[in-house]
This record gives C-alpha cells, structure tokens and sequence, in this order.
C-alpha cells in the first residue's frame, strides 16, 4: 500500500509540473471580482525555470536514494531493501525522463537550426 502511496504522490508531482508549464493559475475568488480588484497577472514561468525545477527534483531523488542506500549498507534500523531499491528505482526513472527531455530539446533546436532562411 506503501508504494501505491508513493506513485500517487509522484503522479501528483508530474501533474503540478505539468499545470505549471501551461500556465494554469488559480481562479480569482468572488471577493476580488466583486471588489474590481485585479492581481497583476502572473506570466507563466519560463521554460529554464520548470527545466531548473524538474533538475532540482531529480537530483533530490538521486541524493535521497544514495542516502538511503548507504544507510542500509550501514545496518541502521528501520531501512529496509525494497524501501531502498524503490527510491533507487524512482530516481532511474526520473532521470531517464529529464534524459528523454532533453534529447527531444536538442532535436527540435537542431531541426530549427537547419531550417533553410
């Protein structure tokens, strides 16, 4: 059930990456229109950033599962083999995927780049 918990909570994560590369914002409450009170309106954030945020993210994960390899290398209490290779298995998936975009980058930058003036 753990581990149903867990893919849960990284689908989650996809899906708030996902709404913030299209730009979705949270709709304004009744007050605020009521008011004619108006936000500044907030650009989406740009493609480096979410980029430096999905980077940041998996190397958290990495960083998490060497940690917890090396403790259950250590023999502390409580660390468990599948905890271990489930977080390791995490941060391979997710740095496969940050792999697989950044492949697809550079392909359409080049494809861009040798398009004929």
């Amino acid at each position: 059930m753990s581990s149903s918990l867990q893919i849960d909570a990284v689908l989650a994560q996809i899906r708030a990456m996902q709404s913030q590369i299209k730009g979705v914002t949270a709709p304004q409450n009744d007050v605020a229109k009521v008011a004619g009170v108006q936000d500044a309106v907030q650009a989406p954030p740009s493609f480096a950033s979410v980029m430096k945020q999905g980077l940041d993210a998996v190397n958290q994960s990495q960083v998490r599962a060497a940690d917890l390899a090396t403790k259950f290398e250590q023999g502390v209490p409580g660390v468990e083999l599948p905890q271990v290779m489930l977080e390791m298995q995490k941060a391979s998936v997710s740095f496969r995927a940050v792999t697989e975009v950044r492949n697809r980058f550079v392909s359409a930058y080049q494809e861009i780049m040798n398009m004929p003036i």
